[in-house]
């Protein structure tokens, strides 16, 4: 039966909903930045309580709930996990449109981080299952562009229906898109054979998998280093709409048709130049998977100081496109690294270790840390604020290279074939 199921799914066709799937998650996930101006004005809140709903409020049940959701998909369905995932975060994300305070949409955005717990985890298993080891690299980045599709897609869609409407009934459009999306999901996606993988979990309960990894110096060197990259590629990326409106006066929906493109075409082209070099270059030497991030970060830091310094629009966009393709580098290789590090019945945990590491401190902190440093310049700096906390998060991505290529120093000591 298995087998059957393995024939009713092409890997491509699999990727291509998983793709579709991963942006709603990103597109649920990144809507807030853009409605941020509009809920602040309405709601009165201030940049730091702004930067916990896009930050903290959702990492703390999304990176808390993952691995337990990860290990259960290493002994269960790792389809249904997803569709019941897919199904409560875009529900929660409806149900942010009626929040009326702070806390309502806190406690919303919390639920939307419950859902996603179980998004993503799950599907890098699927994957690394579905394609071989010399395409996984490039399955992965593929699988990553849910990242600048779904964000490109919040920033407009949010823009354009808060502009015609409001900013609730953009919350409440594309959750409910989520939720009808959840059946065509568990249509599509079936659970590939995996027998092997079932003995193999026997024999190594999750407990021992996860000590395991968490023994192996690139693991913690690999989390730490992705999430030193996620605290300002979050930030930044959550933040951008706010400075556009502030330091270069753009409204709502010119925002959202030039940071939507901007996040689409760059995002994409960085994501997969990203999958592509781990593949060619990591098939030889494994430590290429960290060494291509490190200098992608080490170029971006620069593009993005010149970037915010520029006053006219078609020259931020040109400088504003380059990092931000070179801030999503890292996903494909990254990603494939983490999966090596650990036999393919653990997969999931691995994943959710990983995210766990990456996102409490990348997502938890990314916005609130802008936010914050925000707020505490505006009685010097006013409404250019926003222009001084970007450039004092930069610093992170020299932190994130510096500890990738640590990392790539012991990959192959860590290596699971």
């Amino acid at each position: 039966m298995a087998s059957k199921a393995r024939r009713a799914s092409s890997p491509r066709m699999v990727l291509a909903v998983l793709i579709l799937a991963y942006t709603f998650n990103f597109l649920d996930r990144q809507i807030l930045g853009i409605l941020a101006g509009p809920i602040k004005a309405e709601l009165g809140l201030s940049d730091s309580q702004l930067g916990l709903m896009g930050g903290l409020a959702f990492a703390l049940f999304y990176t808390g709930l993952g691995v337990p959701i990860a290990a259960l998909a290493d002994r269960w369905s790792r389809t249904w996990i997803m569709t019941g995932a897919l199904t409560l975060w875009s529900g929660f994300t409806a149900l942010c449109g009626f929040a009326t305070g702070f806390w309502q949409l806190f406690l919303c955005r919390m639920g939307v981080g419950v859902g996603e717990a179980g998004g993503v985890a799950p599907a890098y298993s699927l994957i690394s299952d579905y394609f071989p080891k010399e395409q996984r690299a490039r399955a992965l980045a593929a699988y990553s562009f849910g990242i600048p599709i779904g964000s490109a897609l919040g920033i407009l869609f949010g823009g354009l229906i808060a502009h015609a409407i409001d900013w609730r009934a953009a919350f409440i459009v594309v959750g409910l898109a989520g939720v009808a999306l959840a059946p065509l999901f568990r249509f599509v996606v079936r659970e590939p054979p995996r027998e092997a993988a079932a003995a193999a979990v026997e024999q190594a309960p999750a407990a021992g998998g996860i000590r395991a990894l968490l023994a192996k110096p690139s693991f913690w060197l690999i989390s730490l280093g992705a999430a030193a990259s996620s605290v300002c590629g979050y930030g930044v990326a959550f933040w951008l709409p706010s400075f556009f409106e502030r330091s270069l006066g753009m409204g709502l929906v010119d925002r959202s048709l030039f940071l939507g493109a901007m996040t689409l075409v760059g995002g994409v082209i960085g994501v997969w130049a990203g999958g592509v070099l781990g593949d060619r270059l990591g098939r030889a030497r494994p430590a290429a998977y960290l060494l291509v991030p490190a200098v992608a970060f080490l170029l971006a830091l620069p593009c993005f100081v010149l970037a915010v310094q520029a006053k006219e629009l078609w020259l931020a966009f040109i400088l504003f496109l380059i990092p931000t393709g070179l801030n999503l580098v890292w996903l494909g290789p990254v990603i494939t690294a983490v999966q090596h590090l650990v036999a393919p019945a653990q997969r999931s945990t691995a994943s959710a270790c990983f995210l766990f590491v990456n996102n409490l401190i990348g997502l938890g902190l990314g916005t609130w840390y802008f936010g914050a440093v925000s707020d505490a310049l505006t009685p010097r700096y006013g409404a250019e604020a926003l222009r001084y906390a970007i450039y004092s998060g930069l610093g992170f991505y020299l932190v994130s290279a510096a500890l990738f290529a640590f990392a790539a120093r012991g990959l192959k000591r860590d290596w699971v074939a």
